[in-house]
């Protein structure tokens, strides 16, 4: 019924579109003594324009303007005669007959013949069977997949980076957590939903996203993208020595002409000015005036110095990661690894800090032996 109703109004307001010309009166044409005056007009402006243009004098113009006005008062004075007001032309019955008749007579018979107003919509089924090329289609098959099938890991991680790239970033959290649920932790699906809770937070790289970046890196080592983000997560958090190690080594490790080397580069340069734990400028001083080998000796001095603070100050995280790395770049590798062991005692590997110091010791190469 509402179908029928729909096609009665279109055709009504065709019908009204199509005769509301028909119904409109025609201009009437304009009268001699008009078109005349409108000639004088026209000399009036031209006498200003060749005075303005020094083609007339000021005598000749007056002059001439005096005839012309006389003329045009004339025209506008004389009786119209011969000339009545055109009457609205009554619109032709026949062709107002046809306009509201054809159309919807045509119409209704031809869609009679050829459609079928009982025939019900395509069924979502049937479209999603086939959705082609359509994204939104697509996506819609998989969620109606994986709402009668929930526990299919596959389709949660075929699904997750498409609701990444469409920007659907709570969707593409839970499907990425879904998939690691059931097919359990890869470096791809950790950074994956490492990368959807940054782009969830405008680039900030919460403590739970460097959580899985990490988690990532553990598993493999070589994952730059992965790395990149948890020396970015440092750098946001203000730990500026550790940021500035963990690019060090993604430029290190990274093969010429990489990519992201120019980025990386520009990260260093960032977290080298007044690091955490860098030499202070009273010290740099010092040391151009030392020999090599005094300069090593100095560099030394410093290192042993926390060291022994750090025995009296074991809950010092920031000075246990420092005297691991300072160990590594004095090349005593043994005493980084004993100073790793001995930092894992006071912060234990399941702990916040400790998770720093095993990330550590991954990062430079001593998770073996270390990590378990």
């Amino acid at each position: 019924m509402i179908f029928w109703i729909l096609i009665a109004v279109l055709t009504a307001g065709v019908a009204g579109l199509l005769i509301a010309p028909l119904m409109k009166p025609r201009p009437q044409p304009t009268t001699a003594r008009e078109d005349e005056a409108a000639v004088y007009r026209d000399q009036m402006k031209e006498i200003d324009r060749d005075l303005a243009l020094g083609l007339l004098g000021e005598k000749e113009a007056d002059y001439a303007r005096a005839e012309i006005g006389r003329r045009l008062l004339a025209a506008t004075d004389a009786p119209q005669r011969g000339l009545t007001p055109a009457a609205l032309p009554r619109p032709h019955r026949i062709t107002t007959l046809l306009v509201i008749l054809c159309p919807p007579i045509v119409g209704l018979a031809g869609y009679l013949m050829l459609g079928s107003p009982g025939m019900p919509d395509q069924p979502l089924a049937a479209r999603l069977a086939n959705p082609g090329n359509n994204i939104e289609l697509l996506i819609a098959k998989a969620e109606r997949h994986l709402a009668q099938n929930p526990n299919d890991g596959a389709g949660w991680d075929l699904l997750a980076p498409i609701y990444m790239r469409s920007g659907r970033f709570a969707d593409a959290d839970q499907a990425f957590r879904n998939s690691i649920r059931i097919l359990g932790a890869t470096p791809q699906r950790l950074a994956g939903l490492g990368e959807t809770m940054v782009a969830a937070n405008q680039g900030i790289v919460t403590d739970e996203a460097r959580g899985f970046f990490e988690k990532a890196v553990a598993l493999e080592p070589d994952n730059m993208r992965s790395r990149f983000y948890v020396a970015l997560g440092l750098e946001q958090a203000g730990r500026k020595a550790e940021a500035l190690a963990a690019f060090n080594a993604i430029k290190r490790d990274s093969p010429p002409g990489a990519a992201w080397e120019s980025l990386v580069n520009q990260h260093i340069a960032a977290n080298s000015e007044n690091a955490p734990g860098n030499p202070s400028a009273a010290d740099v001083a010092a040391a151009q005036n030392l020999s090599g080998q005094d300069r090593q000796a100095m560099i030394a001095g410093m290192v042993e110095s926390l060291a022994e603070r750090l025995k009296s100050d074991p809950k010092n995280i920031e000075g246990w990661l420092r005297l691991v790395r300072s160990y590594m770049v004095l090349g005593r590798e043994q005493d980084a690894r004993n100073a790793l062991q001995t930092g894992l005692k006071t912060f234990p590997a399941e702990t916040g800090e400790g998770q720093r110091l095993v990330a550590l010791a991954r990062e430079i190469g001593l998770g073996e032996g270390i990590v378990q």
